[in-house]
C-alpha cells in the first residue's frame, strides 16, 4: 500500500523552525519502518516543500504556502491506499483523515496496526 503519514507539521510550533523540524523528523521516523513492512510511505511535505521553494514561498503561511501545502496532501490522498495518523494536534492531519474516510481509505493510528507484507 501507499500510505500517507499524517501528523503535526506546523501544529503546536508557533512557527518555530526548530519545532517544525522536530515534527517533520517525527513524521519521517515511521517512513523506514513502513517501507520495511512492504509499503510505500508518503509524507505531504516531501512533495510540498520543494514545490513551495520553487514557487518562491518566503515564509510559512504566505500565499504560496497556502496554495501548495494542504492541496498536495489532498492530491496525494487520491493515490494513497491508507493513512497513518500520528499523535498530536494538527488541523491538516485531521483534514487528511476526514478526506481519507470519505474516500473509504483505511486509517491506522499505530505502526503496529499496519500489516507486515514481508512476513511469510
Amino acid at each position: 500500500m501507499m500510505i500517507l503519514i499524517a501528523g503535526p507539521y506546523r501544529g503546536g510550533t508557533n512557527d518555530d523552525p526548530v519545532l517544525i523540524k522536530k515534527n517533520l523528523d517525527k513524521l519521517e521516523s515511521v517512513a523506514l519502518p513502513l517501507f520495511r513492512k512492504g509499503h510505500i510511505p508518503m509524507i505531504g511535505e516531501w512533495v510540498a516543500l520543494p514545490l513551495m521553494h520553487l514557487a518562491g514561498s518566503k515564509e510559512i503561511g504566505d500565499s504560496i504556502w497556502d496554495e501548495i501545502q494542504y492541496p498536495v496532501a489532498h492530491r496525494l490522498l487520491e493515490k494513497c491506499d491508507a493513512v497513518l495518523c500520528l499523535e498530536g494536534e494538527s488541523k491538516g492531519a485531521d483534514n487528511d483523515v476526514k478526506i481519507a474516510k470519505e474516500r473509504g481509505l483505511k486509517i491506522y493510528y499505530s505502526l503496529d496496526e499496519i500489516p507486515d507484507l514481508t512476513q511469510k
